[in-house]
């Protein structure tokens, strides 16, 4: 990538930071640690730390958002299409923290006690986002659908969550998942 494109990268992830601060987002966990992973899917450290079971779900963005953009605008440069990337996932991470998303999410997924993400954690998530999307653009299609499998199982096996049943459960409540996931 040529370095304007960096830059305007960095500006996006910044400009995210600012305004998530403004929204009162904490930079970090208000319990004053920045651990690398969070394990429980229902911990008060979740979303507030580096990594957690949700960052599966924003790398699967990067490989969904390379294929989409791909599909859409395959004749931009790459870094062109990851910029759009960025600014879609930026623009998410954002919208994630309004008390509306924090609150359905509340009232309709398996993220009962979620609280919205601290600065940091919606920082990498976005980084994970653009790893995903610079794998995918490396990858074979069949081994890019293969990783993103993997990356839906294994958090379905361990938290009875991914993005898949997190996007069917806030758009479309349905009390049979809401009763199998509370069983984990």
């Amino acid at each position: 990538m040529r370095r304007r494109a960096w830059i305007l990268a960095f500006l996006i992830m910044v400009a995210a930071a600012a305004i998530e601060i403004a929204m009162g987002r904490t930079p970090i966990c208000t319990c004053g640690n920045v651990d690398l992973w969070v394990g429980a899917r229902d911990s008060f450290k979740t979303s507030q730390m580096l990594f957690d079971w949700y960052s599966f779900s924003h790398l699967v963005h990067g490989f969904l958002f390379y294929a989409a953009l791909w599909l859409i605008a395959r004749r931009w440069p790459v870094e062109s299409r990851l910029i759009v990337a960025l600014v879609i996932e930026a623009t998410w991470e954002v919208f994630e923290n309004t008390p509306f998303v924090i609150n359905r999410y509340r009232a309709t997924t398996a993220a009962a006690g979620y609280s919205g993400d601290s600065v940091i954690n919606s920082l990498f998530d976005i980084l994970l986002m653009s790893l995903g999307f610079l794998i995918a653009r490396r990858l074979p299609v069949w081994a890019s659908i293969a990783i993103v499998i993997v990356l839906e199982l294994v958090p379905l096996y361990f938290i009875r969550d991914n993005l898949t049943l997190n996007v069917w459960m806030f758009l479309a409540p349905d009390q049979a998942v809401e009763a199998w996931q509370a069983r984990g």
